[in-house]
């Protein structure tokens, strides 16, 4: 029986992706780097800053000693487009709200840093409603790996059995059903409603 929900943020609460996608190429183009929107789509979606460095290095000869420079410049970058475009989502906010006072946990478990994570919440108007959240600061591996689905369901007190994870990238995807999660599959931010939650809630109880 669920009894606890875990939502990604990006692309799930919050319609972040192109928000990572723009300012982690405006650092990039300094030097001369820039990733196509099929890789991004194809496969860096999901993936920390680091990872996706760490992956432009080995496959394109991206410097490592810029790394550091260009990660805190493309953070720089996100905050700025968080302040402008982050507000909240009323049918998210409502989804929260009715999911929380029928007695469900609800947490965030997110590849993005910490500080950008609260700071998106903040904005959207939904960070009270969350018992948990985990930014990729907080496990020593970042999605695909389990570790972080794994975490946030320690500390929410339910077995993956009973947890729902909300995710909408492979890397996600992946992390939550190595984790044994129950997953619900996101096409875009619009997808999350209360309806569409109690629906694959009650599909599952009903082994559909």
């Amino acid at each position: 029986m669920i009894g606890a929900i875990i939502f990604d943020m990006d692309g799930v609460l919050i319609d972040a992706k192109e928000w990572h996608y723009e300012a982690l190429n405006r650092a990039l183009s300094l030097f001369g780097y820039a990733i196509s929107r099929h890789d991004h789509l194809v496969t860096y979606d999901g993936l920390p800053t680091k990872k996706k460095l760490a992956m432009l290095t080995m496959e394109r000869g991206l410097p490592q000693g810029l790394h550091s420079f260009i990660s805190d410049l493309k953070q720089l970058y996100t905050f700025e487009l968080v302040n402008v475009r982050c507000k909240p989502v009323f049918a998210h906010q409502y989804a929260l709200a009715k999911l929380k006072s029928a007695g469900y946990r609800l947490a965030v478990a997110s590849n993005s840093i910490r500080e950008t994570v609260h700071m998106m919440l903040e904005k959207a108007g939904i960070r009270s409603y969350f018992d948990v959240i985990l930014s990729n600061e907080d496990v020593s591996k970042a999605k695909p790996d389990p570790e972080i689905y794994s975490k946030a369901m320690e500390m929410l007190g339910f077995r993956p059995t009973d947890c729902l994870v909300l995710e909408d990238n492979i890397n996600g995807i992946r992390a939550a059903q190595a984790a044994g999660a129950n997953v619900m599959t996101i096409e875009t931010v619009n997808d999350v409603s209360h309806e569409a939650i109690l629906r694959q809630i009650r599909g599952l109880s009903e082994g559909r």
